[in-house]
């Protein structure tokens, strides 16, 4: 058996477990052996009831104290016992277990693993693991236990069993660093390396494992990047661009004045699709900066020079708004262009419509979803591509438009906020233009920090806003109740803040879950004011733009990450009022109040970024890994930061000694850098 093998050969894998574990990207035992766990549960030493610490899973060991209660509706149980020790007593909870009345003794001693939460009658545990008796724990005390990324029906203990038998029965390599790599960062031998990725057997281990895999990963990506790169540069810009004066006459028709910023990064555009190469183009931009504005001179210096331009949303009613700002910025400037629409929603009979007007060149700003690559769709003559960072626009959506002309420019638009020594690392198959700088007619977000005791007044201001003729947002971290988390939830919080806003404003929600169709549906319904005050999840960070809204409360902001808050925040302060941004946390911690405190005295992205990344440092490396840029599965390009930029530099030796990686020791690497490219020419970031 060797790492190409199925995964159906090991024992255990029949057709049905083997097509699970397809789900979630494993086809081989190379595949497995590299599926690395998204975290780890570290059974650490018990500590007495009176040490233990709100938000952190603690593991106590005490005596059942009184009488286990059972309570709630039938579907809803709620077993409680409390546990004593010489330091304290416990309140403990289970959902769901009514059982655990008979199988637990009063007065016997137990030890307990659960996450410690705090509710109105003081800390409580939650839902935890039972170990009784307690000599059980002692089985797993000081050890780490991988978990691993699952779908339903596969389990943590299947995959456990598998990553055992593959790591014994792979009898080739993976080893792909450089030998001369390898001894420079005196990083742990590999097979050493990846059974300590999967079987930790403490702390230190672990880190020493993962900061080899770390940089293998960072060196793999930037040397794809950089070899992308260098095959895209050749490509010849067939497209001439003339200056066009009705640009100039539209910027002095503007009722404000480009920023400097704004004037330089439209420089810098101009000057790559006037040049002889095709433009791949980054611009990056807080929110509200003007980035669109920049895309639409973009798109009109295309179009007026006879060419197509399309801009690519990530969702309809996004495509829509645009559609209607543009059109409106068209006609109301005489330019004598038309906008499209065209999006998955539209009717057989308006999309036959629009396919022709784009085929003949009827329209020359198209504007749409991934419907704009669609093989129905023809362009006459495409010359730019205009997208968001939603779909990092891959290789294959490029070549998707090529094949319907010649090579289009590429501009995407960026409103994620990361320092640029990052951004050129990380982009680097893009050039890079920031726009540092906010329109001078925009109001600064007023701010604040609050503990759960705030939540009365910030619904009076609330609905002082709303009788002004405001709006506002609120996000929750959470669709429905949890069992395992306290965390405010979409669902109940809409329904309990109709209530307390009572019947003259309207209150709804918005989450994930929901099709596309009823979140557009909501969306454009907040978007007319039917709607004065919606209820959502992290799915609104790609909305439409509402300048009406002037108010966001975050709840539980301490479980969101700061450039994701700022990401929030950025829905309101878009219009003539002035904005507030709310972020209300149930943590007393200290770090906590450091971290908010960020956003709490800046609306900086680029300086929140940069702070984020101080305060993180080297990070809790045993949390689950936060989703952001990009999808590592074991590095983080903030809390690697360091070894990022090595990964990066030492990425530019090897290229520079071996530009095409035919030496020996680079072979490994050129194996996986050409099933990297292919994964990013296959990527599709909805």
């Amino acid at each position: 058996m060797n790492r190409n093998s199925k995964i159906s050969e090991l024992k255990g894998i029949g057709e049905k477990t083997e097509k699970l574990f397809e789900k979630v990207g494993v086809r081989t035992v190379g595949d497995l052996i590299r599926y690395y766990p998204r975290t780890y549960e570290i059974f650490e030493d018990p500590v007495s009831i009176g040490e233990i610490c709100e938000g952190k899973i603690c593991t106590v060991t005490g005596v059942v104290f009184g009488r286990i209660q059972v309570s709630g509706s039938r579907n809803m149980q709620v077993t409680t016992l409390h546990l004593k020790d010489l330091t304290g007593t416990l309140k403990v909870i289970w959902f769901r277990m009514p059982f655990l009345r008979n199988t637990l003794d009063r007065g016997g001693t137990v030890t307990l693993r659960g996450r410690v939460v705090r509710r109105r009658d003081g800390l409580v545990m939650e839902h935890p693991e039972i170990y009784y008796p307690s000599s059980k724990y002692e089985e797993k005390r000081n050890t780490m236990q991988p978990v691993y990324g699952l779908t339903a029906g596969l389990t943590n203990n299947t995959v456990v069993k598998a990553v055992r038998q593959a790591l014994d029965c792979a009898g080739d390599r993976q080893d792909i660093l450089p030998e001369s790599l390898a001894r420079k960062y005196s990083f742990m031998p590999y097979d050493e390396a990846v059974r300590k990725m999967h079987f930790p057997g403490n702390k230190g281990e672990f880190a020493a494992a993962r900061e080899r895999f770390v940089f293998e990963e960072f060196l793999v990506f930037v040397l794809s990047l950089r070899r992308l790169r260098d095959e895209e540069s050749r490509a010849v810009n067939r497209f001439v661009f003339r200056d066009q004066p009705r640009i100039e006459k539209f910027l002095e028709d503007l009722p404000y004045s480009l920023t400097a910023a704004q004037r330089k990064v439209w420089g810098e555009i101009k000057a790559d699709m006037q040049s002889g190469h095709v433009m791949s183009r980054l611009v990056q931009g807080d929110v509200g900066s003007g980035k669109t504005l920049v895309a639409f001179l973009a798109l009109l210096l295309a179009g007026l020079n006879g060419y197509q331009g399309a801009l690519m949303a990530p969702t309809e009613v996004l495509a829509r708004q645009h559609y209607e700002n543009i059109s409106g910025m068209l006609e109301g400037y005489g330019i004598p262009l038309k906008a499209g629409l065209l999006t998955g929603s539209m009717t057989a009979r308006q999309k036959k419509d629009t396919y022709a007007e784009i085929e003949q060149g009827k329209v020359s700003i198209i504007i749409g979803t991934h419907a704009l690559i669609q093989d129905k769709v023809n362009y006459r003559d495409l010359a730019l591509v205009v997208t968001d960072e939603q779909h990092r626009f891959g290789v294959k959506q490029r070549e998707s438009l090529a094949g319907k002309g010649d090579t289009p420019h590429i501009l995407v638009m960026s409103a994620t906020p990361i320092p640029r020594t990052l951004a050129i690392i990380l982009y680097g198959d893009l050039d890079i233009s920031v726009i540092d700088e906010m329109p001078k007619n925009r109001l600064p977000i007023k701010n604040c920090v609050v503990d759960t005791g705030y939540r009365e007044t910030a619904y009076r201001f609330m609905k002082k806003q709303v009788a002004e003729g405001r709006q506002c947002y609120v996000i929750c971290p959470m669709v429905e109740e949890s069992e395992s988390l306290e965390a405010e939830n979409v669902m109940d919080y809409s329904h309990m803040l109709s209530e307390e806003m009572g019947n003259d404003i309207c209150v709804a929600c918005l989450h994930g879950r929901m099709k596309q169709q009823e979140k557009d549906r909501i969306m454009e319904a907040f978007g007319r004011n039917e709607i004065q005050i919606l209820v959502s999840t992290t799915v609104i960070e790609v909305g439409i733009d509402v300048p009406n809204a002037a108010v966001i409360m975050i709840e539980n902001a301490e479980r969101f990450g700061l450039a994701q808050l700022h990401q929030l925040r950025g829905r309101v302060g878009r219009g003539k009022y002035q904005s507030y941004c709310i972020f209300m946390t149930a943590s007393k911690s200290a770090e906590t109040k450091e971290r908010l405190d960020i956003l709490n005295h800046s609306n900086d992205g680029f300086f929140i970024a940069g702070e984020d990344l101080k305060l993180r440092g080297p990070g809790d490396l045993f949390g689950i890994r936060q989703s952001g840029i990009l999808d590592f599965k074991v590095g983080d390009v903030f809390q690697d930061a360091k070894i990022l930029q090595n990964a990066s530099e030492d990425a530019g030796r090897i290229l520079e000694d071996d530009p095409e990686l035919n030496a020996p020791e680079n072979a490994g690497l050129r194996h996986y850098i050409d099933r990297k490219i292919s994964e990013i020419m296959l990527e599709t970031t909805l």
